[in-house]
C-alpha cells in the first residue's frame, strides 16, 4: 500500500513538471516604432511627386531615364557663374536619432571640387540655397578619382567616373554625431560631431564657374543603422 502511494505521488509530480506544454504560444508585441527601411527616391520617376524639391540656377537639365534620374549642369562660354542643381528632401531624418542614408548613383562627369563647393555632392544636412558653412564643410564630395569631406579634412582615393553605379552610405550614430561613409561596402571616411537638421540634398551644390557635373541617380534610401 505504501509503495502504491509513493508511485502515485511520483506520477503527480511528473504531471505537474511541464504544465504549459500544450499552452498556446504567446504573441510577441510588435514595436511599431522600430526602424523600417524607406525609399526616398526611385530613379526614373518624377522627383517632385516623391516629395523632393529642387534648388536651381540655370543652366541645368533634370530628366528621367530608364530607372535613373539625371542631373546635369554646365557653364556657358564667357559666363561668370555656372549652373546649380540640387535635389532637396525636407524632414527626411529625425534629428538626434541614428540614421543611414544610402545613395546609388553614377557620376558620368564631374569637375574637381573646391573647398566647401562640389558639383557632385551628398549633403546630410542642408539649408537653402547652398548650405550653411558648417553643412558645406561636412558634405561629401565626389571627384573623378576620390571622395571626401568638403572641408578637405579627409579624402579616400577611388575611381568614381568609371562608368559604374556606386553605393555610398552615410551613417550617423545619433546625438554623439559619429559619422561614417562607405563606398561599395568599404569604409572610406569618418567624422566626429556630424550635425544635421533633418533635410538632405544631392546634386551640384555650387554655382562656381566651370564646376559642373552629369549625375545619374538610381535610388536614395534610409536604412536601419
Amino acid at each position: 500500500m505504501r509503495h502504491m502511494w509513493r508511485c502515485a505521488l511520483l506520477i503527480a509530480a511528473c504531471d505537474n513538471a511541464h504544465p504549459n506544454i500544450d499552452a498556446p504560444p504567446v504573441d510577441t508585441p510588435v514595436d511599431e516604432a522600430a526602424c523600417q527601411p524607406r525609399t526616398l527616391l526611385t530613379g526614373g520617376t518624377d522627383v517632385v511627386a516623391q516629395g523632393w524639391t529642387t534648388v536651381t540656377q540655370a543652366p541645368f537639365t533634370l530628366s528621367d531615364g530608364t530607372d535613373v534620374t539625371q542631373l546635369q549642369t554646365m557653364t556657358p562660354a564667357a559666363a561668370s557663374s555656372g549652373g546649380l542643381l540640387l535635389l532637396r528632401y525636407p524632414d527626411a531624418l529625425d534629428v538626434g536619432l541614428p540614421f543611414a542614408l544610402e545613395v546609388v548613383m553614377q557620376v558620368e562627369q564631374v569637375d574637381p571640387h573646391n573647398p566647401l563647393d562640389s558639383a557632385a555632392a551628398i549633403m546630410g544636412s542642408f539649408t537653402a540655397p547652398f548650405g550653411l558653412p558648417d553643412e558645406r564643410a561636412q558634405m561629401i564630395y565626389l571627384d573623378s578619382d576620390a571622395i571626401g569631406w568638403a572641408d578637405d579634412a579627409q579624402q579616400y582615393p577611388v575611381a568614381v567616373t568609371d562608368g559604374a553605379f556606386h553605393t555610398i552610405v552615410l551613417s550617423v550614430d545619433g546625438p554623439s554625431g559619429n559619422a561614417k561613409v562607405s563606398i561599395d561596402g568599404v569604409l572610406a571616411l569618418t567624422k566626429d560631431s556630424f550635425d544635421y537638421n533633418g533635410t538632405i540634398a544631392i546634386g551640384d551644390q555650387t554655382n562656381e564657374r566651370n564646376i559642373d557635373s552629369s549625375i545619374r541617380i538610381k535610388s536614395v534610401r534610409l536604412l536601419c543603422p
